[in-house]
């Protein structure tokens, strides 16, 4: 797809709609002991474009619609627009029309299905990713959106079902080796996933969330210094990221480091004052 008129919501980037989903026992050890979760941190969609979502952009795209009424790729642009800046229903309402003039296009099914997600409406949000794999079969996308849904309502058989799909596509998009990695992990079959995280880093090695899977799955298998470096590499491209600190954090403690596991987990703390694993493992720790 060359005119952007015709992109997903996903290759347009929302900021609005890149959101990261955290499991709350990612990071939970006993010394010398790790235990994984079944859900940890996805890739967000890619990097964000802060023009995309601005009120003179829409403004733009919205007299481009006024001279071009029954043009649907206008329609799914703007939608794509209003996403980025939190305007979810009208952005609904983008989708709704571009789907209406064009009940082929199954890039505007997608892209509602990712507003349907965000507005806490799943079902619908699957129905959408379905319609448009219904369409076009080969839209790997799709897949992947459809994936992180059914992922995130706990459905590991069919998350890891859509991702397969996405691999076997040939997919460039990182998410979906990324996530086929977890789900690897949650099973336990960390070679697995260890394979799939380092392809995923190889699509895009700027994303610190493959680093800290990978590294997780190298620390079960007691691979303490693989795993810190991973755990150093997502600190060093994100530092912004409790659970990297915690994961470092978590390392240091099965070296016997207190005092370092406790400075990264205080770390955790300072960006995220919520976030458990780093609470407990503080805990452990400073004294």
């Amino acid at each position: 797809m060359n005119n952007p008129a015709e992109r997903s919501m996903t290759e347009i980037r929302p900021a609005a709609l890149i959101r990261t989903i955290r499991s709350s026992a990612l990071a939970v050890v006993a010394i010398g002991s790790l235990a994984l979760a079944a859900c940890q941190t996805t890739m967000p969609a890619g990097p964000v474009d802060p023009a995309q979502g601005s009120p003179e952009n829409i403004d733009s795209l919205t007299a481009v619609i006024n001279r071009a009424p029954n043009n649907p790729e206008t329609y799914n642009v703007r939608g794509t627009a209003y996403g980025r800046a939190g305007r979810y229903q009208e952005a609904l309402s983008d989708f709704n029309t571009s789907i209406k003039l064009d009940p082929n296009f199954y890039q505007a099914y997608a892209n509602r299905g990712l507003i349907d997600h965000y507005m806490h409406d799943d079902a619908q949000a699957i129905a959408d990713y379905t319609k448009a794999l219904q369409i076009n079969p080969q839209y790997d996308v799709a897949y992947i959106q459809r994936g992180n849904v059914y992922r995130t309502n706990g459905k590991l058989d069919l998350a890891f079902a859509d991702f397969d799909r996405a691999v076997n596509l040939d997919t460039t998009d990182p998410r979906a080796y990324h996530n086929r990695g977890l789900i690897y992990q949650a099973r336990g079959q960390h070679k697995f996933a260890i394979e799939d995280f380092s392809t995923a880093i190889s699509l895009k090695p700027d994303a610190p969330e493959p680093y800290n899977g990978r590294g997780l799955s190298y620390a079960a298998l007691g691979d303490n210094d693989n795993a810190l470096e991973d755990f150093n590499t997502a600190i060093k491209l994100n530092p912004n990221l409790a659970e990297s600190w915690a994961n470092q954090a978590l390392i240091y403690e099965r070296r016997g480091d207190k005092a370092r596991a406790a400075a990264s987990y205080a770390r955790a703390l300072a960006l995220d004052p919520n976030y458990k694993p780093a609470h407990d493992g503080l805990a452990r720790t400073r004294g």
